[in-house]
């Protein structure tokens, strides 16, 4: 799904885990705010239907973060060489093991990525390649998601650029609670307005 408002201020490029779908109500709910907010957003899905059946069964690819890595990296490159997006910014949010994905195709890349922003993510799976990341880094977790709030405060000490850690307060890893996910949607978008004009 591509969608690019009129004098779009840049271009958000989704990352969702493992199970999820560009068809996510949480990613379409959190994508919907930054368009109106002035962003473009590209979800696709990292995983061909084949290997997301294959990988219900074996969970061989959902923490292969070298392969969703490249898979959003080529996403990245094919935005590139649209003439309606190259003149964008790029950007990066990544759910649950996409947050990981996100930081390690913006480590191993010499894109211009403006910023990345996870949400609920698993940045401790792209621990090794976290010290070069230096696009500015949101990560945005529930209170109440005790193990990953615990490796994001851990993988927020390996990173060496401009990085905040957001709690959203009452919320679990899913942030279903009510007016959770809109929370993490303004914060998302605050984030990515202000790197976009730098």
């Amino acid at each position: 799904m591509l969608a690019v408002p009129p004098k779009a201020s840049g271009l958000v490029i989704f990352a969702h885990g493992s199970g999820s779908s560009h068809q996510s109500p949480r990613n379409q709910a959190v994508a919907r705010v930054l368009r109106e907010s002035g962003s473009g957003v590209l979800l696709a899905d990292l995983l061909t239907r084949t290997e997301e059946a294959a990988d219900a069964r074996t969970g061989h690819l959902r923490f292969n973060i070298s392969f969703l890595a490249q898979r959003l990296l080529i996403l990245t490159h094919w935005a590139l060489q649209q003439p309606a997006l190259s003149r964008l910014p790029l950007a990066y949010f990544g759910s649950s093991t996409g947050g990981a994905a996100a930081l390690a195709a913006a480590a191993g890349t010499n894109l211009n990525i403006r910023a990345i922003v996870s949400r609920g993510g698993r940045p401790d799976l792209a621990a090794d390649l976290l010290p070069a990341v230096k696009a500015p880094t949101l990560l945005i977790v529930g209170e109440h998601d005790d193990i990953v709030l615990e490796l994001n405060r851990k993988a927020y000490g390996l990173l060496d650029c401009e990085k905040k850690l957001s709690i959203v307060p009452g919320a679990t890893h899913l942030f279903e609670e009510p007016g959770a996910l809109e929370l993490v949607a303004e914060m998302a978008a605050d984030w990515f307005r202000t790197h976009f004009k730098t």
